[in-house]
């Protein structure tokens, strides 16, 4: 079962996440095959990005917790809050699979 990170960057950090965000994709590209999904959440318009959700294709919490921890953004002090959880596919790329 993969795991769900689940970040909420600190209050007025636009300019740290922006200045990051190369690296922080570039993280992410390279790590491309542990991922399920990645993506920022961002306001209703489209705008800023406030924190994250990553699903890590793992079945070990560790590696979860340690991908997270090598995140640029994690290491620039970016994120208040991460949270790392199981995550059970029941629909995943538009099927239905329990």
């Amino acid at each position: 079962m993969p795991y769900a990170i689940i970040t909420v960057d600190k209050p007025n950090s636009l300019g740290l996440r922006n200045q990051t965000r190369a690296e922080h994709l570039a993280y992410l590209e390279a790590n491309k095959e542990k991922l399920l999904a990645a993506g920022a959440k961002i306001d209703d318009e489209g705008e800023g990005g406030y924190g994250g959700v990553i699903l890590v294709d793992t079945e070990d919490r560790a590696e979860a917790e340690a991908f997270i921890q090598n995140d640029p953004f994690t290491k620039a002090g970016l994120f208040a809050g991460i949270e790392v959880v199981r995550w059970r596919k029941a629909f995943f790329n538009f099927e239905k699979l329990v």
